[in-house]
C-alpha cells in the first residue's frame, strides 16, 4: 500500500532587514499580524491553505516569500459532489438532482432524483410534507447504500436535528431568499453521510452558483480505492491501540529514557480484579425453623395463626417419688420468638409446673409449691381441676434452652399430670439485601486506576477508556414457592480491573523539596532559595530579583454585538416553531471581533447592538442556559409508541 505524506504547513515568518531592528516586542506584534492576516479565521485559513493544499495547488508562506506545492491526497475531483435544486410554485423544493463522482476520474458517473418534494430540511435529513403545507410530514435522514450512492431512509423526527421549514406554509420565497443557506444545509447533510460512511474521503471546498452547490473533494488517506490505511484501522479497531502503543514503547528511545530515569525505574504495574455484588437473600421460615420442642410432649394443637399449644405431662403414682415430666425447648431463631407463655395447669390429682427448676403453680386439693409430698389424699373424685394461668417465659426462650416439666401424683390408672404452653413465632419469608464491595480499596488507592469494568454483562470500561455504555435496570427473580421476589436495581454485580502502581525501586525518589522551597517563597522581585551540604547543613538565601519589561496589553480583546432579523421557520415534531409564537420574527445574534480602527465589521443586513468594547453578556448566556434547562425539566416521557 502506497502511503502519502501529510503536509505541515509552518507559520515562520521571514521578516525583512528593516524588521530585524526592531525590539522583540515590535517584532512580536508583526509576525502576528501577518500570521492572522492568513490564518486569523477559519474561511481564511480555508482558503488560504487547506483548499489549495488538497487541491493540488500551491501554497505560500505567511510572508509570500516563498512557495510550493504539497501533495497530501493521492486523488483529487473538482467536483466530488453537485447538487442542483428547483424550487416550485408552493414552495418545496420540487427537484434535487445529486451528480457524484465516485471514482474521482474528474467526471460524474451516478445521477439521482429525490424521489419526494422537500419541504423543510434538518442537519442530517429533510422533511417531505403535503406541497404548500407543513400536514402529513415524513421525516428522512440521509444514508449510503452498498453501492456508495446517497439514500433517504425513513425515520422517526426526533432522530433528526436541526430542522426547518422551506415551504410557503412559513412564508413567501423562502428558498430564494435564503438560496446560500439553503444549498449548504442541503449540501452539508449528504456530505456528512458519504464522510461518515467514507473516512478516506475528505472536502476541501464547497462553491455556489446559482442553484448549484459543487464541493471539491480528495481522498487523502489510502489510494487503494478503500479505507485500509493504518491510520484509519483504529476507528474500527480501537482495542488494538493499547498494543500497538506497547510494541512502538519498546523501541522508542524517548520512552525507554523516562522509563529508565529516577522516577520511573523499578515501577512495575500489576492487575488486581475485584467484584462489588449485590447479595440478597430470601429464606423461607417454618415453625420448626424457629425452635424445637423435644420430651414429655403430650400433644401438639394450634393455637391460632403461627401459634402452637404444647401439652407436657404424664401418669402419676401415689405409691412412689411423684415423676417428673420434662420437655426441652431449643431456639434456633431467638429474634423470630413473638411469644411464649404457661397457660395452664391440669390433673386428675395433683400436679406442679416448673420451668427451668422453679416451681410457678400447682392444682389440686390444697396448694402443692415445695420438694416434698402434697398433704392430701390421691384418686380424689370429682372433675379434672385446672388452673389457667398467665406467665411469660419468653425472655427464656430467647436467652436459650428451657425447660418445662410437670410434677405429677396420681392414684395409677391413667390419672394424669400436664402443664400447658403456648408459643407464637414468625414464620413466612425474610428478606436480606446487602452490598458486599470488595473493590473499596483499589478505588481509594491513588497508585490504582480502572482499567476494565464489566456491569451485568455490559463492558463499561474498555483498557481505562469509557464505552459510554451503561445497563438498563434489571429485574431478578429470588427464592423459591411461596417465597419468590422480584427486585428491580441499577446493577448486580460490576466486575472490575484495576492497574495498580508497585514500586519496588532500590533508588531513592527525587528530592523536589529545593525547587518547592524556591517556587512557596519567592515573589516578584525576590527570589528564595535553599540548598543542603553534604554535611547536611542548610542554608537558605535570598536576592533581588526582577523580570524584563513587559509591555501594556488591553483589558479585553474589544467584540461586538450584531443582531440579523430572520423569520422563526425552525421545525419540531408538533410543527414550525414559529406557527406557535405569538411573532414569528425574531432576530440572529452574531459577535464580531473588532478590527484594529475599532471598527466592527457587521456583516449585511446587520445591525449593532453593542458597539466594540469589553461586552459581558454572561447574565444572559446564564438566563439563556437555564430557561433551557427548566424547559427540559417540564417536557414528560412517555412509553407510548411513535
Amino acid at each position: 500500500m502506497r502511503r502519502w505524506p501529510c503536509l505541515a504547513v509552518s507559520t515562520i515568518v521571514l521578516l525583512p532587514a528593516a524588521l530585524q531592528a526592531q525590539g522583540v516586542e515590535e517584532r512580536a506584534k508583526t509576525a502576528a499580524s501577518a500570521s492572522r492576516a492568513k490564518t486569523g479565521t477559519s474561511d481564511v485559513l480555508l482558503d488560504t491553505y487547506v483548499t489549495p493544499a488538497m487541491s493540488g495547488e500551491a501554497v505560500t508562506t505567511i510572508d509570500g516569500s516563498k512557495s510550493f506545492t504539497p501533495t497530501i491526497a493521492c486523488q483529487k475531483s473538482a467536483k466530488l459532489l453537485e447538487v442542483l435544486i428547483q424550487p416550485s410554485g408552493t414552495g418545496d423544493i420540487g427537484l434535487v438532482r445529486i451528480s457524484r463522482d465516485t471514482d474521482m476520474d474528474g467526471t460524474f458517473d451516478t445521477n439521482s432524483n429525490l424521489p419526494v418534494p422537500v419541504s423543510g430540511i434538518c442537519a442530517n435529513g429533510v422533511l417531505s410534507c403535503d406541497p404548500g403545507t407543513w400536514t402529513n410530514c415524513r421525516a428522512f435522514r440521509w444514508d449510503v447504500d452498498a453501492a456508495k450512492n446517497l439514500k433517504l431512509t425513513e425515520v422517526q423526527m426526533p432522530e433528526l436535528a436541526g430542522c426547518y421549514c422551506v415551504n410557503a406554509s412559513c412564508g413567501s420565497n423562502l428558498v430564494f431568499g435564503n438560496l446560500a443557506t439553503v444549498l449548504k444545509d442541503l449540501g452539508g447533510g449528504m456530505v456528512g453521510a458519504l464522510t461518515t460512511a467514507f473516512p478516506a474521503v475528505g472536502v476541501a471546498e464547497a462553491r455556489i452558483n446559482g442553484p448549484v452547490i459543487d464541493y471539491v473533494g480528495a481522498q487523502t488517506t489510502s489510494c487503494t480505492g478503500g479505507d485500509a490505511a493504518a491510520e484509519t484501522a483504529y476507528r474500527k479497531n480501537p482495542t488494538a491501540i493499547g498494543g500497538d502503543a506497547f510494541a512502538l514503547s519498546s523501541t522508542n528511545s524517548v520512552f525507554q529514557a523516562l522509563q529508565g530515569s529516577a522516577a520511573g525505574s523499578g515501577k512495575a504495574e500489576v492487575t488486581r480484579a475485584c467484584t462489588i455484588e449485590r447479595e440478597i437473600k430470601v429464606r423461607s421460615w417454618s415453625f420448626d425453623d424457629v425452635l424445637g420442642v423435644s420430651g414429655a410432649v403430650q400433644t401438639v394443637t394450634s393455637c391460632g395463626t403461627d401459634c402452637r399449644r404444647y401439652r407436657i405431662g404424664g401418669d402419676g403414682n401415689c405409691n412412689d417419688v411423684p415423676p417428673l415430666f420434662s420437655a426441652t425447648i431449643d431456639t434456633h431463631a431467638p429474634d423470630r420468638i413473638v411469644s411464649a407463655r404457661v397457660v395452664g395447669l391440669g390433673a386428675d390429682d395433683w400436679v406442679q409446673g416448673r420451668v427451668n427448676g422453679q416451681i410457678i403453680g400447682s392444682t389440686g386439693k390444697r396448694p402443692w409449691l415445695t420438694d416434698g409430698l402434697p398433704t392430701g389424699d390421691c384418686r380424689q373424685g370429682g372433675s379434672d381441676p385446672y388452673v389457667p394461668l398467665d406467665i411469660d417465659i419468653a425472655p427464656l426462650l430467647k436467652a436459650g434452652s428451657t425447660t418445662v416439666a410437670a410434677r405429677v401424683r396420681g392414684g395409677g390408672d391413667g390419672r394424669q399430670g400436664y402443664i400447658d404452653i403456648e408459643i407464637t413465632a414468625k414464620t413466612g419469608c425474610d428478606v436480606s439485601e446487602r452490598l458486599i464491595d470488595l473493590c473499596a480499596a483499589n478505588a481509594a488507592d491513588d497508585t490504582c486506576r480502572l482499567y476494565n469494568e464489566t456491569v451485568d454483562g455490559v463492558a463499561t470500561v474498555v483498557n481505562g477508556v469509557g464505552t459510554g455504555l451503561r445497563p438498563l435496570a434489571g429485574t431478578r427473580l429470588f427464592g423459591t414457592g411461596a417465597c419468590t421476589f422480584q427486585f428491580a436495581r441499577d446493577f448486580f454485580s460490576r466486575e472490575r480491573q484495576y492497574r495498580c502502581i508497585v514500586d519496588s525501586a532500590a533508588l531513592p525518589e527525587p528530592d523536589l523539596s529545593r525547587g518547592a522551597y524556591v517556587i512557596d517563597h519567592s515573589t516578584e522581585t525576590l527570589l528564595a532559595d535553599r540548598q543542603t551540604a553534604s554535611d547536611g547543613t542548610v542554608t537558605t538565601s535570598t536576592r533581588p530579583f526582577s523580570l524584563p519589561e513587559r509591555g501594556s496589553v488591553p483589558t479585553c480583546e474589544a467584540i461586538c454585538k450584531t443582531r440579523a432579523p430572520r423569520a422563526n421557520t425552525d421545525a419540531a415534531p408538533a410543527g414550525v416553531v414559529g406557527a406557535k409564537q405569538n411573532d414569528p420574527a425574531g432576530y440572529d445574534t452574531f459577535y464580531h471581533v473588532c478590527n484594529s480602527a475599532n471598527a466592527c465589521p457587521a456583516g449585511p443586513g446587520e445591525q449593532i447592538v453593542s458597539a466594540c468594547g469589553c461586552l459581558d453578556d454572561f447574565p444572559e448566556a446564564v438566563v439563556m442556559m437555564q430557561t433551557v434547562r427548566l424547559a427540559g425539566a417540564d417536557m414528560v416521557c412517555t412509553s407510548a409508541v411513535r
